[in-house]
This record gives structure tokens, sequence and C-alpha cells, in this order.
């Protein structure tokens, strides 16, 4: 395959607040031709994740380096190999990893890419429910709040790609599930289909005490485990009725990822010292010694219809800063996935 060129997304300038469309530009530069052990890869489906948008403030330092206003974005995407020149893989292999994303073609060594099977689920599957979604709903469920049988859990954020897994797995491992989420649409999935015995529609509620309150009335016994997507008055209200020994995994914050300044703190931290709480952050990397463990375990389940998962799909790469909006203003249900190109050329 000769060298071509190809669409991209680039970031004109690093956002202050909520990111806006004109933040995003769209370009078409050159495709080299790939060296020896090297592959081309044809971006099929792309990601967008809340994680990006704290790739979008480079004075800040965290786990994964800051987008540069040079290059395209990148992120999580699933692949077609359409020409090689590396043993590992052949033309017409699928594969998913963290390079390919915001734009139509990506040239890899092929480090840090998977194989994925097409037979075995949806390709846009390995970007959520079998992805780096599904993996930190998998790793913070089972190596942070360890939940027993009969145990309460509290999701919030339940109706995207990481809450609506923890609620299902929790269900599956005996917990009384409690979700919020921010519509009614949303809640009657997740009782009906996401594993949830009750919902609660955040947007119902004005602040921390009412919140607090319908929680109480869902968990009259407290909460045991606390999957912390949101933040905010989530987790004051979280807080507020946490069990003795209860557990709180924190894996996202999204409620505050786009404030121009800092949001106070919970009052009732406190409440975590009498009551013998334990929180622990996490970011998924930290787990991916166990990845096939996590494999073994959801894969069979998705294929037997024990776990369901829900999509925004948005076709074109043009569309790709449109879903990425999304996530902050509540529009995504389930995983936001771009259908980049078709499956097969």
């Amino acid at each position: 395959m000769s060298a071509k060129t190809m669409k991209a997304i680039f970031l004109k300038s690093y956002p202050e607040g909520l990111p806006t469309p004109e933040l995003f530009e769209q370009r078409e530069i050159d495709v080299r031709s790939i060296a020896d052990g090297e592959v081309l890869l044809r971006t099929v489906w792309m990601s967008v994740d809340p994680y990006m948008r704290g790739r979008m403030n480079p004075e800040i330092k965290s786990y994964i380096p800051a987008f540069s206003l040079d290059g395209p974005l990148d992120g999580g995407a699933v692949s077609e190999v359409v020409e090689s020149k590396n043993d590992a893989f052949a033309q017409g292999d699928y594969v998913v990893g963290f390079q390919g994303g915001w734009k139509e073609y990506s040239i890899s060594n092929g480090g840090g890419f998977q194989k994925v099977d097409p037979q075995l689920a949806p390709l846009s599957a390995y970007l959520g429910v079998l992805g780096m979604p599904g993996m930190t709903a998998w790793a913070g469920l089972n190596e942070i709040l360890k939940p027993k049988e009969g145990e309460t859990l509290f999701v919030s954020g339940a109706a995207g790609a990481v809450g609506s897994l923890v609620c299902q797995l929790g269900k599956l491992k005996g917990c009384r599930v409690i979700a919020s989420a921010g519509s009614p649409e949303k809640c009657e999935w997740l009782v009906k289909e996401g594993g949830a015995d009750v919902t609660l529609n955040y947007k119902d509620y004005k602040n921390a005490r009412e919140l607090t309150k319908a929680l109480a009335e869902a968990a009259p016994n407290g909460v045991d485990c606390y999957f912390e997507n949101v933040g905010g008055m989530h987790l004051e209200a979280a807080l507020n009725c946490i069990a003795f020994g209860g557990r709180i995994a924190l894996c996202g914050m999204i409620s505050q990822y786009n404030n121009t300044a800092l949001e106070p703190g919970p009052s009732n931290m406190v409440n975590m010292i009498g009551r013998g709480v334990m929180a622990q952050g996490f970011i998924v990397s930290n787990y991916m010694h166990l990845a096939m463990q996590f494999a073994t375990e959801v894969a069979p389940l998705l294929a037997a219809g024990k776990i369901k998962f829900r999509e925004s799909v948005y076709e074109g790469l043009d569309k790709a800063p449109e879903a990425f909006l999304g996530l902050f203003k509540g529009d995504n249900f389930g995983k936001a996935v771009v259908r980049v190109g078709p499956d097969r050329l």
C-alpha cells in the first residue's frame, strides 16, 4: 500500500473550563510508508473517554502525558491491519490499542496492541465492556471493594461504560445495587437490564442533602461499597450513608473535570474515621497484570447474555469532538464510540 493522506483531529488550544467545538480542528495530513517491523493500521472504531479531559491541561502532571498541539489527538481504537512488515501481524488482523484514535490511520511497531476476535463480540465492545472501561469496572470492584453477598453497592455514573458493568458484576455477586444516573430512560434500563435494584435520578435532587435522604431510604442499613465516578454531592451523600467498614473505590470525579476553580471538599470526611472506612483511588493500568483474569470472567458472561451493554454511536471521524463533549453533558448512554470506517474495506 503506497503512502497516502488521512484525516485527523487536532486540538487548536487547551481549554479553560468545559471544552467547546471550536477547540477542535480536522486536518488532512500525510501518511508515510511503513518501515520493517511496522504495521499500517486503519481505524475502524475509536473511543472517547473522560480521562482525555485531563490530557488537555499541560500544567497538571498526571499518569499520562498531555495532548500535544503539534500532532493529532490519540486514544483507544480498534483498527484493521492493512499493511504489515511485522511477523506478529497479518493483513486483515484486528487489533485494539491506545494510539489509534482521532485519526483514520496510524503506524505502529506493534507494541501496546492486542489482537481481537470479531467473532467473539462486536468490534466496538473491545473499547467498552471488553476493553479499558470494562477492566476498570472489574478491577475497582474486585480488587478494592471486594463485595460480599448481601452487601449494598452504590454506583454513581451508573449508566456509563464503567458504572453499568460495576452494577451488573455487583448484582452477580449477590449485592443489593443502588445506581445513580441522569435520566428516566437510563434509570429504567439499569433496573430492567443493568443489574440495579434501585435507581436514583440525580437530576431530581438539588443538593447533597436531598440526595442523602434518597440514598438513606434506598440503603436503610448503609452503603457497604461505593464505586465513585462522579464526585461532588454524590461523594458527600455516600459518606453520609456509608456503613461501618465501608469501602470506596475512587475511579473518577467527572463533575469536577471542567472546573476553573477548586471545588470545596466534602465537609463530612470525618465519617470515615469512626466508621472505619477505606477509600482508595486507582487507575486501570495498575491492574493490567490481571487482564487475562478479567477477560476469562467477563467474556463468557457477555457471550451468555448475562452481561448487557449500551453504546452511543457517532458516525464519522468528524463527530469525535461531539462525542467527547457529550461525556460532560450527560448526552451519552453507555460507552461513547465513533465509527471511523467500515469493518472491512
